[in-house]
């Protein structure tokens, strides 16, 4: 990682500039030129300096505030293609595998489920577990009480 990398990433690291084009703004903020640096991100993201480069929603001001983590316990072989069906609906912002702790946690696949209240959630959550039938072994929902704060890379020391 040069200079431009790191100065793209502290011009970059509470977010994309909201503009028509933001990789132009990066760019002048940067002294450098937008092709430049969206080859230099793309290539931070190859290299797995940046992990990716996408939206970060609030649902709360899309008028989402039903938002609820489901935690399900599938088949640890039956782990990718059911996240992958679950991460394919569109009310679901994303779903991961994490691991059991029994006896007290038995559930490995989590799934951010959005609605405008509890009880969409809820229906969404049902539709969820009759998609997966036999594998949803378990599941329950723990709903948001807050948003935290949601941030981009971070550099060492740096106080953003």
């Amino acid at each position: 990682m040069d200079s431009l990398d790191r100065a793209i990433i502290e011009a970059t690291q509470a977010g994309l500039p909201l503009t028509r084009q933001p990789y132009a703004t990066v760019a002048e903020k940067v002294g450098s030129d937008e092709t430049t640096v969206m080859q230099r991100m793309q290539a931070m993201q190859e290299q797995g300096i940046i992990r990716r480069i996408g939206a970060v929603p609030n649902h709360y001001v899309l008028g989402f505030r039903g938002n609820g983590m489901s935690v399900w316990e599938v088949p640890e072989d039956r782990i990718q293609s059911c996240g992958e069906m679950i991460g394919a609906l569109d009310y679901v912002s994303h779903a991961y595998h994490r691991p059991k702790h029994p006896p007290l946690w038995n559930y490995n696949l989590f799934a951010m489920v959005h609605g405008r209240n509890r009880e969409e959630v809820m229906d969404k959550v049902e539709k969820i577990a009759t998609l997966l039938g036999d594998d949803d072994l378990g599941h329950d929902v723990l709903f948001s009480t807050r948003i935290l704060k949601k941030t981009g890379l971070r550099l060492p020391g740096d106080k953003t």
